[in-house]
This record gives C-alpha cells, structure tokens and sequence, in this order.
C-alpha cells in the first residue's frame, strides 16, 4: 500500500522506470498514486509477458485484437505523459527524473513502431470491416499520442511531409521529437484501411448502414456501424492527410500511373459519413428494452447469388445477443460528433448510454439479496460478459470489456473550452455550463468505475496477470458446485441470440452466402471454435493440486485479458483520479 502523503511525483517515477516484475504496492485502488502505480505494472506485464519485440506482435493475439492491442498501449501512453507534465508543473528544468521518464515512454513507444511492421496489414485487408476499422482507430491513436507527447514535452513548429503539425520541443533540445517522423506511415495504413471498410456502407439494403462481413450473408450489426462512426469522426478530426501512392492497384481517375491519389486532412466527406452513419443507426431499433445494443440484425428471406432474392430488403431479423463493447466503441464517436458539430444531443444520447449500462451491470441491487442475479451486462455492480462465468470466451470476447472502457475514458475527457482552428476547419468548445455538466455527469460515474476496476485487480495472479471474470472474486466457487441457484440466487446469463463472436459464425442459411460455401467452411469453422473455448486450451496449464482458480479455465490469462485490466485502470485514473 503507498503511504498517505508520499511524495507523488517520486513514487511515480519509481514505478515508471521498475521494469523487474509485478510487484503488490497496492490493496484497494483508493489512492490516485495506487491507481497509477497499478496502471503502470499492468502496462508492464502486458508488454514483458505477452508481447515479442523481434516480431513486433503480440504473438498469441490475433489480427483484430492485436490492432486493439495496439490501441491499448498508445491510449496508456497518452495518459503516462499526460501525468508527466502534471508532475512537472512546479518542477524547472529539465532532471535525471525527466530524461527516466522520456526513456520508459520512448520504450513502449517503439514497440508501438515495431508493431506496425508486424501487423498482420495484407491478411487484414481480406477480412471483415470490423476487423479494418480496428486498424484505423489504432494508428490514428498512435499518432494522437505522438502529437500530445510532442506538445507536452517538445517545443517547435514542424511540418511532416508538408502536412502542418503544431509540435513543440523541450528547452534541451532543438530537434523534433524522433517519432514524428513515423506520423505519415501510421496516417497511409489508417487512410487506406478506411477507405477499404468503407465499401461496407451499403443503401440497397436496410436503407443504409454497414454491412459486417463481404464473404458472408449480409448482416448490419452494432459493432461495424459504430466502428465507422468513430473512425469518421476520428478521420475528419485527427488524420492529419497522405500523399502516399502506394498501392498503386488503386488506380487514380486522373492519373492511373500514380497510383492512390492524395488525401486531404479533415476532409467534410469523413464528417458526412459520420452523421450519416449515427442517423442510421439510431433509427435503426438496435437496441432492447434496458436501452442496450443488441447485435445486429439479418435480412429476412435474403438468400445471395446470382438468382438470388434480397427477401424483405429490410433490417427485420434482429439478433438479441448483447456484448459489453457494443456499449462502448459509439461513445468515442459521440463525443468526436459533438465537438464537430457542436450538437449537445450526441453528448446526451452518450450519457444516457452510459447510464444504462451502469444499471444493467447491477449496480442498483449491489449488496443486496439480488445482487447475484444477472442484470444484462453483470452482476452486483461489476461489468462482465456473458462467456466469462463459464469460462467459454474466445480471444473475442476477452477483449470486449477492455475496449468498452478505452472508449468510455475517451468520451469522457474534458470538453475543450477554445475553439481549434487547422486550415478550414473550426471545432466546437464548450462554454462553462456545458463543460460543467459533462464533467460532473462523469464524476458520478467514478465509484461504478472504481468498484470494476478494485475486482478487475483482485483476478491478478502472482504474475501480475489479470483473469477475464472480474465478478468472481465477490463470490468464489469451487468445481463441484453445480447448483450456482440455491444458495445465493447467482443464475446464468440470458441465451438470448447468436453467440457467434465465441462460439463460430453458424452454418446455415441466415448467415452463410450460399450451400456450396458451406461445406467448404463448416471444417474451418468448427476448428476454430474448439480453439477458443477448450478447456485445457490456456497457456499455463493448472498444475494439479493447485489452488483452483476460475480464470484459468477455457484460454486462461491472455494479452486480451489483460488488456482489459489495463483499461479500466486508465479509465479510473484519467476519469477519476488525475482529476482528485
């Protein structure tokens, strides 16, 4: 436990530049110097235990979660050099402290550069437009980071490749910080990706809305609509443009030869989308009667090909399934449709949101005798999956709640009060009553989050790693406990939907193209899905007679989990905290 009164800045710099392995500084998380320390170690245990610096990935990740991965780390490192300019305030010049914080940010930070090179780009191009739009919001991170860390600690104006930056330098040194050299490679990859995912918006059916999947039965889910709303807004925000050509198989109308044509920054097309985008999927009924977002919906009577018959054209089939970073990713893009806009409907509709996740984690019945009873998002207060209690999460859903609260700590960062001009665009600041109401709505939010994220930490093991089923803690149970009723009204989540984000995309008809398709799938799919819920399938094994823990059944502890231990820690300390 740190001591009341320790001189925040050394303990923070102690624990920044301490890279021997996860040491228990912290009990209860009440501390805003405990809330760092554990950020910080988790930071670490993800990056020394999960990630391979000579293959620039995490090795045990897949395509789309590394891409989160991705986005995990700059978001940390954000709020690291954020802290670091709050410990400096009163601090002149530039120390050894100094210089040992630049080192462990230049340290996570190149294997950020590392990993876009081992990014799996060629193979995510094939995939699904979720999966690409990940690669989107991950890079245009990476380059938020570079620009805040730039501002904050380095001090000249710079251009990149004839795209105007506003970067400064520290006093020691007159050159610009080395990883604005990166900003151009890291805005082609997220330039290109968008423009591919963007083929997914699609009129001729459901009258809008993006389509989930090119190489299966169309079907418009919650999760690849809101994706496109953020990474629009974050394009329309943040890209800073790209004069790449490359690939030249993209053929420019004007000049074949030269492959991509330039794309400009804060282009409006990208501001359009993003509001077209929102309207559609707020008329579009994808949400339940607790005010969540259910998956998405199918297409009653499609059936593809070419004699094929498009059914009812309509978005009638709704899919019930409810995952925890449906709630989550939309956020991020209200609070961009907000500040591009100036419309404080996105602000409400994204409290609201939040509000009604809230409820449906329990957070109303918590301490009671209802407390174990499943509230559509968790029990007794604490966010969960509907996969973590039986331990049969696929490598998908172990990332869910961390990207909830990366998304959750983006919309809920202080609202500008100035105006930001960059060539012909102008975004929107918050006057005080604004700023004010949106700063004391997420201050409400800080004892929910600071309830998940003590349960979080309670699942590390002595590794320092954290387990997927933060609720299990309040309430330990052994194997033979079969009847998980009788005792203390705990009952199973809702069976409502497809589970096909753990369980394998069915084979039939509603999701499948065509039969023939679905032989020739049926081996890959069902490979898959023994993969992610064996289990004996983790990465440790249970050694026999240990003591049993209910995170390492099914994959155990992964770079997935953990990230999500990650998350919430930002979250409590970006949210909460720094602000205290």
């Amino acid at each position: 436990m740190v001591r009341p009164g320790q001189n925040l800045y050394d303990l923070l710099i102690m624990t920044a530049v301490t890279h021997s392995g996860p040491v228990r500084v912290v009990d209860d998380l009440s501390e805003p110097s405990d809330t760092f320390a554990a950020l910080l170690q988790a930071l670490d245990v993800m990056q020394s235990h999960f990630y391979t610096i000579w293959q620039g990935q995490w090795p045990d990740a897949i395509d789309w979660t590394a891409a989160v991965m991705g986005t995990q780390v700059s978001a940390t490192l954000a709020a690291m050099t954020e802290t670091w300019r709050y410990c400096t305030k009163s601090h002149h010049g530039y120390s050894v402290q100094d210089q040992e914080w630049e080192n462990t940010i230049n340290r996570y930070f190149t294997q950020i550069a590392s990993f876009y090179f081992g990014e799996n780009a060629f193979s995510l191009r094939t995939q699904a437009y979720d999966d690409m739009l990940w690669v989107v919001l991950g890079w245009l991170e990476s380059i938020g980071f570079i620009n805040l860390h730039a501002n904050l600690h380095h001090a000249v104006k710079h251009n990149v490749d004839n795209v105007n930056l506003n970067v400064r330098t520290s006093e020691s040194n007159s050159s610009v910080w080395y990883a604005d050299q990166f900003i151009p490679q890291f805005a082609h990859r997220a330039r290109l990706f968008y423009d591919l995912a963007s083929k997914g918006w699609d009129t001729s059916l459901c009258g809008g809305g993006m389509t989930w999947n090119p190489h299966l039965a169309p079907y418009k889910n919650a999760i690849t609509n809101q994706l496109y709303i953020a990474a629009s807004i974050s394009m329309y925000l943040y890209f800073p443009g790209d004069r790449n050509a490359s690939p030249f198989s993209f053929k420019n109308p004007v000049r074949p030869e030269t492959g991509l044509p330039p794309a400009k920054a804060h282009d409006p097309q990208y501001l359009e989308n993003a509001v077209e985008a929102y309207q559609w999927l707020k008329m579009s009924g994808m949400t339940n009667r607790k005010g969540l977002y259910v998956d998405g919906f199918h297409i009653t009577g499609w059936r593809g090909g070419k004699n094929g018959s498009t059914g009812t054209g309509r978005c009638d089939l709704k899919d019930e399934k409810v995952y925890t970073y449906n709630q989550g990713v939309i956020l991020s893009g209200l609070r961009g449709l907000w500040e591009a806009t100036g419309s404080e409907t996105y602000l409400q509709d994204g409290h609201q949101l939040v509000r009604n996740v809230i409820a449906a984690t329990g957070w109303n019945t918590r301490g009671t005798r209802w407390r174990w009873q499943w509230s559509g998002l968790g029990r007794n207060g604490v966010m969960e999956e509907a996969c973590d209690s039986t331990g049969t999460c696929s490598q998908n859903g172990h990332t869910f709640k961390g990207i909830f609260f990366h998304h959750l700590t983006l919309f809920c960062s202080s609202l500008p009060q100035t105006r930001r001009s960059e060539g012909d665009v102008t975004t929107f600041a918050a006057d005080h009553g604004l700023f004010t109401w949106h700063h004391v709505n997420c201050k409400r939010y800080g004892p929910w989050l600071r309830h998940n994220a003590r349960a979080a930490y309670m699942t590390r093991d002595e590794e320092g790693e954290f387990g997927t089923w933060w609720g299990i803690q309040g309430r330990r149970r052994q194997p033979h406990d079969t009847d998980m009723t009788q005792e203390d009204g705990f009952d199973l989540p809702s069976d409502e939907g497809t589970d096909y984000r753990n369980e394998g995309v069915p084979v039939d008809e509603i999701w499948r193209r065509s039969e023939d398709q679905i032989w020739q799938l049926r081996k890959s799919n069902d490979e898959k899905v023994t993969t992610a819920t064996n289990s004996q399938g983790n990465r440790k094994g249970i050694p026999k007679g240990s003591r049993w823990d209910p995170n390492d059944r099914g994959r155990g502890r992964t770079v997935e989990t953990q990230s999500g231990g990650l998350a919430i820690l930002r979250a409590l300390w970006r949210v909460v905290d720094m602000r205290r």
